[in-house]
């Protein structure tokens, strides 16, 4: 029988084919036999047995093969697949190790197991574009041994979210009294983002464009951004500015809010609600995520989304989208309580003197 890698070794190996995978933009599908309903049972032993002697049937000799959870589920790495994003080769896949496991479990154990494939690396064309955790068991780790850090993150945001909401209010009831007296519609701006590992939320703001407009200009405009083919100098004579400086949507009142980041000020709210941090990289729309490359995702994957971050205070809008997501990943890589203190220190003086809000 061939050899199952402790959990420690599988995972270290499952992440180190998710980055090639980054690099490389191969896909990649981990295959997962869930037993761990199976613990409490007395055939236990028994049914881990014959789950290792499924895997062994389904994997080739060159697919590593080892406990994503000790001794409660069995993971398999199926590499160089190329069809593995299509459907009908993934349905094969399962019923083969379905058959596998019929093979060699008793009909009552079945009832015990459960079998999931994931594909990593795949396009983002069906409507759920989350991220899957499954990928990312060191991430899930890290934040598991700095549950305290973690703790103290959640008790800063909160404070410090109040403690905005109380001293701003005046901000807060003058820009909802000038936005309703100079423009039709509603206060707030609600959008739906995504937070993180791609989960939904939605995005509190004060309204700074027109009612009822239609966001294929920005979709189009953020595509050209993140691809790389949009001329920074076009609209800012020469100037190196990655944001639509004339977008025909925005009000008048709106410019002034977007150029004071008075727009954002709502997002108090969703920090408090626990979607948002007070510091963390941009929550991105759904349509900006679908353009991603691999390694851009990783953006949304690491950390909490933020009102602020390393982005706003190193260059904001005259930073290319590549760079952008290299701040987003250096702050999650450095992350601590004294970094966050430092942006948001930064920040006030980046709105007040940064000039490129738009």
């Amino acid at each position: 029988m061939f050899k199952i890698l402790p959990e420690e070794l599988f995972l270290g190996i499952l992440c180190l084919e998710r980055k090639r995978a980054e690099r490389s933009r191969k896909k990649f599908l981990l295959l997962l036999i869930d037993a761990e309903d199976a613990r409490n049972s007395d055939r236990n032993s028994d049914i881990l047995a014959g789950v290792v002697k499924a895997a062994d049937v389904a994997r080739r000799e060159t697919d590593p093969a080892g406990w994503y959870k000790e001794r409660a589920v069995l993971g398999i790495i199926f590499t160089e697949l190329g069809s593995a994003e299509d459907a009908a080769a993934i349905r094969r896949l399962q019923a083969k190790v379905h058959a596998a496991l019929a093979a060699h479990l008793a009909p009552q154990d079945l009832d015990f197991v459960g079998v999931s494939v994931h594909v990593f690396g795949g396009d983002s064309d069906d409507d759920d574009i989350s991220a899957d955790p499954i990928f990312y068991p060191d991430l899930v780790h890290e934040q598991e041994s700095k549950k305290l850090p973690f703790l103290l993150k959640r008790v800063m945001d909160v404070l410090g979210s109040l403690a905005a909401i109380i001293v701003l209010s005046p901000l807060f009831v003058i820009a909802a009294v000038v936005i309703k007296l100079t423009s039709e519609g509603p206060v707030l701006f609600k959008q739906e983002r995504l937070g993180q590992f791609g989960k939904p939320f939605t995005c509190f703001k004060f309204r700074s464009m027109k009612a009822n407009n239609n966001h294929q200009i920005h979709q189009e405009f953020i595509t050209k951004v993140i691809k790389g083919t949009y001329n920074a100098g076009e609209e800012q004579e020469g100037a190196c500015i990655y944001k639509m400086t004339r977008d025909p949507r925005v009000t008048p009142v709106g410019q002034l809010l977007r150029r004071t980041s008075l727009d954002e000020l709502p997002q108090f709210f969703n920090v408090l609600k626990g979607d948002m941090s007070l510091v963390g990289p941009r929550p991105p729309i759904a349509y900006e995520y679908k353009e991603y490359d691999v390694w851009h995702r990783r953006r949304v994957l690491e950390v909490k989304p933020g009102i602020t971050g390393l982005w706003q205070v190193r260059g904001r809008s005259r930073v290319r989208f590549d760079d952008m997501v290299r701040l987003d990943l250096q702050y999650a890589r450095y992350w601590s309580l004294w970094l966050d203190i430092r942006i948001l220190l930064a920040t006030p003086r980046a709105v007040a003197f940064g000039g490129d809000a738009f």
